[in-house]
């Protein structure tokens, strides 16, 4: 039986490979042939996005699930979805380097709203800390890669 602050194995497994495409994407991005450069950031932009927009329906969720939902955290909820949005429709508008940097953000004021959320579960913190760490490297190593060309 798992403790309460341990998530279950295949919890574990469909994060991790969740987040996989960020970790392969950066490192094809930075190490890999110039032809698949392109190809790799328009990949970790892209999967930035739809985690982001993922996390936000992820708090909406919890937040309805429960009897009386508050309402100032149902608008906080939706405010990495349309951040997300807003930077992937900008992509065209704005530099590379300010698009990761909007992505990095979010993902770091993403894990700060869900590490001061009250009532979640126990394992929240751990499985939010891992994968929240995991797209910031990532997006850290394709922002330094950006910031050399």
């Amino acid at each position: 039986m798992q403790s309460a602050g341990r998530a279950p194995p295949p919890l574990w497994i469909i994060a991790l490979l969740a987040l996989s495409p960020f970790p392969v994407a950066a490192l094809t991005y930075a190490y890999g042939p110039a032809a698949r450069a392109p190809l790799a950031l328009m990949v970790i932009l892209t999967w930035s996005a739809v985690v982001l927009a993922f996390l936000g329906g992820v708090r909406w969720g919890l937040e309805t699930g429960r009897e009386a939902p508050r309402w100032r955290r149902l608008v906080v909820s939706v405010i990495s979805p349309v951040t997300a949005w807003i930077l992937f429709l900008g992509r065209e508008a704005i530099p590379d380097s300010w698009e990761l940097i909007g992505y990095l953000a979010a993902f770091l004021l993403q894990w700060l709203f869900d590490h001061s959320a009250p009532d979640v579960p126990a394992r929240w913190p751990r499985l939010m800390t891992t994968l929240t760490l995991g797209a910031c490297v990532s997006l850290a190593m394709v922002l330094e890669k950006v910031l050399r060309m």
